[in-house]
């Protein structure tokens, strides 16, 4: 057997740099939605790009395991701190959700 060659990869016909391509980054892709009034960045972000943190779904209050596809969402003039990680269907019935979430007597406070 041989030894491994490390050699530059060429750069991409198209010229696009790693940096541009959004739906290579992520595993998914990036969008803009309009939601109560305000412009929305949505991001796709797939299972395999989500490995080793969980977040907490504004949605549905529950926690988002490793490696589940799901939604990062933040108003468009917002920062990094604004940044919201939701489940898909939970994103998808944004308008039908209450903004208080009641918890059962036995779920976890976190």
């Amino acid at each position: 057997m041989s030894p491994r060659r490390n050699r530059p990869k060429a750069a991409d016909p198209s010229g696009r740099s790693a940096e541009d391509d959004r739906t290579g980054r992520y595993g998914g892709f990036q969008s803009a939605e309009d939601w109560q009034g305000e412009e929305w960045n949505v991001r796709h972000v797939a299972g395999a790009s989500a490995e080793g943190k969980t977040y907490r779904c504004p949605g549905c209050d529950q926690m988002i395991p490793s490696a589940v596809p799901h939604v990062v969402a933040w108003p468009e003039h917002a920062g990094v701190d604004d940044r919201r990680h939701w489940h898909k269907s939970c994103w998808n019935a944004r308008d039908r959700r209450t903004t208080r979430v009641q918890r059962s007597r036995n779920a976890p406070k976190f």
